[in-house]
């Protein structure tokens, strides 16, 4: 890590336990109103982050009009901005606010998966909404423990800053890396409801796939899951709805497996295609919410001028 980058982890540590202090004390109405403006600004400030946005929102809603297209890029950094005023307030919230704050559907299935034996139930979500309070509903109000797999930070101060604010609301951080997979089958072993942001491919050397209408990849761990584990992985997403948020859990994705194969390696694409197609669907219901920020699609670099990561598809 360079100098720079260091100097520039510090000072977003520093933003963000600022951010948790100003949060927990502004009056909500304040602090949305001010996390919108801030967004908006970011959205000025970022270009490149804008060039995805712009790009995501093509992809999920198609050709769209300059003005609306602008309307929409800006609405997702507004969002966005929410995502963390939320977040940094959460840890001040009663239990009571917490449960009215929110309102969930399909929780049932959630409920199905933990009765099985043995209990193993996944939750895949998009980087949509505001996943962190529906976490500490979980925790907090429906009594579940609950693990999430997170990259690694730089600096470690801002990892561990993380890792801190997220054990506060009930998480078991486990930080991505090559002990990833034992310790999540460590997690629903011992009962943990498991989470996965599944819509990114990090390093490049995930499954093929067709997402929103563009060949790229997905991580494997949800379909390695269900078909070698018996996990039921349980499309999810979490929207902003006015001024409290809506939890939306979809059944198992199920689908038929490859009549006399001896390992799960021909039904893994398929599986995370199925996935995809139920999180093309969950995204296009509010996509001006989706918080992907990054290059996901071998398109993505060419338009940044960058590399794709190893492993990724062509362009």
């Amino acid at each position: 890590m360079t100098v720079r980058e260091r100097v520039a982890g510090r000072a977003v540590l520093a933003a963000f336990q600022a951010g948790t202090a100003i949060a927990s004390n502004l009056p909500p109405s304040w602090g949305l109103r001010g996390a919108a403006a801030l967004g908006r600004a970011a959205a000025r400030f970022t270009p490149d982050r804008r060039v995805m946005v712009e790009r995501n929102l093509t992809r999920a809603l198609g050709p769209l009009p300059a003005p609306e297209l602008r309307r929409l890029t800006d609405a997702t950094f507004e969002s966005y901005a929410r995502y963390y005023f939320d977040s940094f307030r959460l840890t001040s919230l009663s239990r009571d606010a917490v449960e009215a704050g929110i309102s969930v559907t399909g929780w049932e299935h959630v409920e199905e998966a933990l009765a099985q034996d043995p209990v193993a139930a996944v939750l895949a979500l998009p980087h949509l909404g505001g996943w962190e309070w529906a976490a500490f509903w979980v925790t907090m109000v429906k009594g579940h423990r609950l693990a999430a797999v997170a990259e690694e930070l730089s600096p470690p101060e801002l990892f561990e800053w993380f890792l801190s604010f997220r054990r506060a609301i009930g998480l078991n951080i486990i930080p991505l890396g090559p002990d990833a997979a034992n310790q999540v089958v460590e997690s629903l072993a011992s009962g943990e409801i498991v989470c996965l942001l599944c819509d990114r491919d990090l390093h490049g050397g995930g499954v093929p796939v067709t997402f929103l209408g563009e060949d790229t990849t997905l991580p494997a761990g949800p379909a390695v899951m269900a078909l070698k584990g018996g996990a039921r992985v349980l499309p999810t997403a979490v929207y902003f709805d006015g001024d409290r948020l809506r939890g939306v859990v979809r059944p198992p994705v199920t689908i038929e497996r490859t009549p006399g194969a001896t390992s799960i390696r021909p039904d893994v694409p398929r599986f995370m295609q199925a996935l995809a197609h139920e999180l093309e669907a969950l995204i296009r219901e509010a996509p001006e919410q989706w918080h992907l920020m990054q290059p996901n699609w071998p398109s993505d670099y060419a338009a940044l001028g960058l590399e794709p990561p190893s492993g990724s598809q062509p362009a």
